[in-house]
């Protein structure tokens, strides 16, 4: 079972980028899957939040 704590030796690349939308993706590709993510800029802004939220407490 996955999850947050779980430690994992797979590997995956992630890129972030805006796309010809107007939306942000994020796209995660490894052997095993091929995953694009589509935001609006606000849920992005929103993600990068909690990405800074959930560096700080890690940082501790």
């Amino acid at each position: 079972m996955s999850g947050i704590n779980r430690q994992s030796d797979e590997g995956a690349s992630l890129q972030i980028g805006p796309t010809d939308e107007g939306m942000v993706r994020l796209y995660i590709a490894s052997d095993k899957i091929d995953l694009p993510m589509d935001f609006t800029p606000d849920e992005a802004r929103e993600i990068a939040e909690e990405l800074m939220a959930a560096a700080n407490i890690a940082a501790k």
